[in-house]
């Protein structure tokens, strides 16, 4: 495997590529729009745009897991739906939301981006031993799309028996769930009995950027240089319903906490904490 820069952004979360353009979220709901085109390593690359998320200010969405989807909302639309989770809520705001995905569409008038909230999808049962083990850290949890199957695979971290729990749904389309009214869009609940597959893997440390590609599922993990909870890459097969490898950054000289991961066009792109971006070539 070889881990190569090849640019200097903005620091943040994760973020997502979409036709050359990279989508760099902070826990704040603000992205910074790139183009991959024009990187620079030596210095701060070049922004698009940057715009904030509709709603940000209400559901404080964190933009640990972003990815954009295959369905439109509109004909004729630029950009597909993008998924970014709540994760959990650090900020103050109106509405503590636990185990929810947030659905935006995106478009560009001229040179600027905007944003619209147009659904939400929730875990409904946070809450059940099915999910939390009790007295979890990050009980709310993480998701990745699997654009190619049309599966939502949810995840949470189980601190008291050190398992990572996988659940496997039917992705959800616009036209589902029903209008919550505070936001005024539609909400859809998954059920426990919506689970299409569920399994165990071990135990992830501190679950940060994720992203699905060809039936494996990309979760980075751990914080900057921690001996405890060191930053790693951890592979795995959702037709194996294991763990197939683990990658410490550490190896290759990288102890900034990891945040960004996402592939486009069969090229895996990597983003640490303060903006370094590589590609990894596995």
């Amino acid at each position: 495997m070889n881990i190569r820069q090849i640019g200097n952004i903005t620091d943040g979360q994760d973020g997502a590529v979409f036709s050359g353009l990279l989508f760099r979220f902070k826990t704040n709901g603000l992205c910074y729009v790139y183009d991959l085109k024009n990187l620079t390593i030596e210095k701060k690359s070049p922004i698009v745009s940057i715009f904030t998320l509709d709603k940000a200010d209400v559901i404080a969405p964190h933009s640990n897991s972003v990815v954009f989807g295959t369905e439109y909302y509109a004909e004729g639309d630029e950009f597909p739906l993008l998924y970014t989770n709540i994760y959990n809520n650090y900020a103050k705001c109106e509405q503590k939301l636990t185990g929810v995905c947030c659905v935006y569409r995106i478009w560009r008038e001229d040179m600027e981006f905007k944003s619209k909230l147009v659904s939400l999808i929730e875990i409904g049962f946070t809450d059940d031993a099915l999910w939390s083990s009790g007295d979890d850290i990050r009980p709310f949890g993480n998701f990745v799309i699997d654009n190619e199957k049309g599966l939502y695979h949810a995840f949470t971290m189980r601190d008291k028996d050190q398992i990572t729990r996988y659940f496997s749904f039917k992705l959800p389309r616009l036209s589902d769930g029903v209008t919550d009214e505070t936001l005024g869009v539609k909400k859809i609940t998954l059920s426990k009995a919506d689970i299409i597959d569920t399994f165990d893997t071990q135990y992830h440390h501190f679950i940060q950027g994720a992203c699905c590609e060809k039936g494996k599922i990309y979760s980075l993990e751990g914080f900057s240089g921690d001996k405890i909870n060191p930053p790693a890459l951890r592979i795995i097969s959702t037709a194996d319903k294991k763990q197939t490898d683990c990658i410490y950054f550490g190896d290759f000289g990288l102890t900034i906490e990891p945040e960004l991961i996402y592939f486009e066009n069969d090229i895996c792109y990597y983003g640490d904490n303060h903006g370094n971006l590589y590609v990894i070539e596995f």
